[in-house]
């Protein structure tokens, strides 16, 4: 009873040591947050010795500024942006020397100034920050980019201009594809999300972002509308599930209908005399037992909404688990045990029951950095169904020491977020972020909420360079310097950082309330 509770009901100078002769060389890769990104363009020869959240800060919350530099002034000023007059004088307190950064830095907290506005801070000698608002919820917007953006992804559908603006187009990707090493057998599928600019379509990165998509979606169910502005919208069902049955009907698509096993992904080709061609790649077992998964526990939260549909996906997920079950010696464990903890709390078979108490026998759950493994406790955690109290005590136990690991880390850093030798872009570093939303929905710790507001602060710009990760916000932002910087372009980032910022507003909208 006692873990039913816990998880049931469940968007904008001289001293940096940087190289000004470097130039773009059209060379690209991941996106990075850390301290030390690669940026391969020509860097300005100065940036503000005042860092901040270009977008804002929360009335109500945490505001911290930080300020680079051996010699500072004793006391900075908040000004209003459209008057210029000074509102609030604040101290500066130093922090100390950054091994990371390799600069001094200091802090400078104005938590108790939350009269709603458009500021900037300035401070003698050093100069000014750029703008910010403070708010009672300044991310609502951004929340709802960050969503849209699967809707602008869509594959196979007409994008109107009342809906997508500039991201407007026909549909594309409508005709059959040719399996790739058979191309008399064609299919139809069309639908899903692109993942990347080739309008690549994968399996296993479509699961992986419905999953933290619906994650989000199950523990913050209340930060989400029917009020987006997608086709669906108005229908009674909130959005974020709507989007992510567009993707859930592509993946059904993709499952072979005698044999239960499901193709990988589906990539273009451009031909000078037939136009594009698509074609569909092979049966792997990665995709087949992460569809699974998948579609299980999309049935499991789906089943208010459509009952016959959730049954639909149910039954497709058992016949991949089931495919999958042949071939044990090509899935990934972890995998398997993941489809076993969904398929579990969505039908109270005990056999996936057994296959979930033997991985954890065999397994001793320590590392929640393998996002299976993370999901699979997680579900675990939460389903309804019989399950091993003494199982459950060690997860949580794991799960709470996880939330320390990244509250101290993020404490104890310059930054106040997560940097450590193994922190080398975004990925690791939301990856270990969602962790932290997640341990923070357990206990409602609002040390862990700081926590989460500063990581959104640091990639709305109080970071080194002074750039919003984020698309649209800030007034320095990723895509005026280098595209391949950001995170919502990237639709697995993306959902984790829904997952993030669900959290946050989960927290706003009670200090609304």
């Amino acid at each position: 009873m006692l873990i039913v509770a816990l998880l049931t009901g469940c968007q904008y100078a001289s001293e940096l040591p940087f190289d000004t002769s470097q130039k773009n060389d059209g060379s690209s890769g991941p996106a990075t947050l850390g301290l030390t990104p690669e940026f391969n363009y020509e860097v300005p020869e100065s940036l503000p010795s005042i860092l901040v959240d270009q977008l804002g800060y929360a009335s109500s919350s945490n505001k911290i500024a930080v300020f680079r530099g051996e010699e500072l002034p004793e006391t900075f000023a908040i000004i209003d942006a459209y008057t210029g007059q000074n509102v609030y004088t604040g101290q500066i307190e130093e922090k100390g020397y950054d091994e990371e950064s390799g600069i001094y830095i200091s802090y400078g907290d104005f938590t108790s100034f939350a009269a709603a506005g458009t500021y900037y801070i300035k401070a003698d000698v050093i100069g000014q920050s750029y703008t910010f608002e403070i708010a009672d919820n300044p991310y609502k917007e951004l929340y709802n980019v960050a969503l849209k953006q699967y809707y602008y992804n869509r594959c196979g559908l007409t994008l109107s201009t009342e809906l997508a603006g500039d991201a407007a187009h026909n549909a594309c990707h409508t005709k059959e594809a040719q399996m790739k090493d058979e191309a008399s057998v064609k299919l139809d599928v069309s639908g899903g999300w692109h993942v990347d600019e080739t309008s690549f379509r994968d399996v296993g990165t479509g699961c992986s972002t419905v999953n933290h998509l619906l994650l989000a979606y199950e523990l913050y169910p209340d930060v989400f509308d029917d009020e987006l502005g997608i086709p669906e919208s108005g229908n009674g069902i909130p959005d974020v599930l709507d989007e992510v049955r567009y993707e859930i009907d592509w993946l059904l698509k993709m499952q072979d209908t005698k044999s239960g096993a499901v193709y990988s992904s589906v990539s273009s080709a451009d031909s000078a005399t037939l136009g594009y061609l698509l074609y569909i790649d092979g049966i792997t077992m990665d995709a087949t037992i992460q569809f699974a998964a998948t579609m299980a526990k999309f049935s499991y939260l789906y089943q208010n909404y459509d009952r016959d549909f959730a049954t639909q996906c149910l039954k497709a997920a058992d016949r991949a688990y089931r495919y999958a079950g042949k071939y044990l010696s090509d899935v990934p464990p972890e995998e398997y045990f993941y489809a076993a903890t969904e398929l579990y709390r969505a039908t109270g078979n005990n056999g996936y029951h057994n296959v979930i108490k033997q991985y954890m026998q065999e397994n001793p759950v320590t590392d929640m950095s393998n996002n299976f493994i993370f999901w699979g406790c997680v579900t675990y955690l939460s389903t309804r169904q019989r399950v091993e109290v003494d199982l459950c005590s060690d997860l949580i136990k794991v799960l709470m020491s996880e939330g320390e690991r990244i509250s101290y880390s993020s404490k104890n850093s310059k930054f106040l977020v997560i940097m450590d030798e193994n922190q080398n872009g975004s990925a690791e570093l939301l990856r270990d972020i969602t962790r932290l939303a997640v341990v923070d929905h357990i206990i409602t710790n609002h040390e862990y909420a700081t926590v989460l507001q500063n990581h959104l602060h640091y990639m709305l710009g109080r970071n080194l360079y002074a750039i919003s990760y984020l698309d649209g916000a800030g007034s320095r932002n990723y895509m005026d310097i280098n595209e391949n910087q950001g995170i919502m372009n990237q639709v697995e980032l993306n959902a984790e950082l829904v997952l993030m910022m669900s959290s946050i507003m989960e927290e706003l909208y009670l200090v609304e309330e």
